[in-house]
């Protein structure tokens, strides 16, 4: 019974939740490939597999001449066939599953095939979902995650975190930017696209569990070669924890860079997405009284967020340069924004064509955070 099958996900999948189970271009990746004559056992991956949005491949031994065996992303060995695997060539990415909580063997079966994971269903499913959804994704490297906050009304923040995921989608970089300020206006609105078609938070808000990355990109408006999350013109939505945990999660798996603007004010919910940022912007006017202000900000956010750093924006006076402001702030200086005269009322969205200072601080900004992130991955 050494026979094939491929099993389809079925037809009308499930909206957002679908994983999408392709590359950015289009292509099918490979799905999991299934070892087991266990008929319940097999009816319980199928089913996991479909939650996933995977396409698996089922065989009742090791597959002829190794292919499958040493190509497929993930294996998942039945515990009924876990003998007929073990002289199969060792790999990563091989999972023991049954349904046996007490067999005491389990592990020694796990040993002679060499699996990464025992897995005991049902109390294993939501976990072998989520590894199941990766694989079907292709997951690899997450996305840079930058955070933009301000540090008094007014400062720029939003502007800052426009300007930086242009500059990034204008590099060819694959670029996603969330608006997870409520009270903001909507930067589809600052970008010229409010009337672009695609989801906004509302339609993400009770949102729960595992949001396919795919199935978010596709559903998004396309701004500026990039994909923006924004707010509708209708009433103000708190965005749960839950809801704002799935939909930066799915964000950071698709890769490249995520750009998100952050309220002032840490809620539960912008507590979750500070927990998900790798490096935060703290935009501080060369002011004093923008300075006192942008202590309680980075007071409450550095409560969460690991990594936050000071951008100072000019014009500059009284004494106060980047330094000496990042220096009261405790913070590290990420760099200096001086005035552009003109750019509320500038063509185009903020920081687009390479040009101005606010460009090149963004462009300068990508080289540095890339090459760092690259370098300690």
């Amino acid at each position: 019974m050494a026979g094939s099958i491929t099993y389809d996900r079925p037809a009308g999948g499930s909206g957002a939740s679908d994983s999408g189970g392709s590359d950015g271009a289009g292509r099918q990746q490979p799905g999991p490939l299934i070892v087991t004559e266990d008929v319940e056992l097999l009816d319980d991956l199928l089913r996991l597999c479909a939650a996933a949005g995977a396409r698996p491949e089922v065989h009742h031994t090791v597959p002829d001449r190794g292919g499958g065996w040493e190509t497929a992303p993930l294996v998942l060995v039945g515990d009924d066939a876990a003998a007929r695997v073990r002289g199969a060539v060792r790999r990563r990415g091989v999972c023991l599953v049954g349904h046996d909580q007490d067999d005491p063997r389990v592990w020694r079966r796990a040993v002679e095939i060499g699996a990464d994971h025992v897995l005991r269903l049902p109390d294993a499913e939501q976990w072998l979902v989520d590894h199941i959804a990766d694989v079907a994704e292709g997951f690899g490297r997450p996305a840079l995650t930058v955070g933009v906050l301000g540090g008094r009304g007014g400062a720029g923040a939003s502007t800052l975190a426009c300007a930086l995921a242009v500059n990034a989608a204008e590099a060819g970089r694959r670029t996603m930017l969330v608006d997870a300020d409520p009270l903001g206006g909507g930067l589809d609105v600052l970008l010229g696209g409010e009337s672009a078609d695609g989801l906004r938070w509302p339609a993400f808000a009770r949102s729960r569990g595992r949001l396919g990355c795919g199935a978010l990109e596709e559903s998004l408006p396309e701004l500026h070669a990039m994909r923006v999350l924004s707010w509708d013109r209708g009433d103000s939505v708190v965005v749960p924890p839950e809801a704002m945990r799935a939909v930066l999660a799915a964000a950071r798996r698709r890769g490249g860079v995520v750009v998100v603007d952050l309220p002032r004010r840490v809620d539960e919910g912008v507590a979750e997405a500070l927990a998900q940022i790798d490096l935060g912007l703290l935009v501080v006017p060369a002011e004093l009284r923008a300075v006192a202000a942008a202590g309680r900000v980075s007071a409450a956010a550095e409560m969460v967020l690991r990594d936050l750093r000071a951008v100072v924006r000019g014009p500059f006076g009284a004494g106060l340069d980047g330094e000496e402001v990042a220096r009261l702030l405790e913070l590290p200086l990420a760099g200096e924004l001086p005035f552009e005269a003109g750019l509320p009322a500038a063509q185009g969205p903020p920081g687009r064509g390479g040009r101005g200072p606010l460009a090149r601080f963004c462009s300068e900004f990508w080289a540095r955070a890339l090459s760092l992130s690259e370098g300690g991955a």
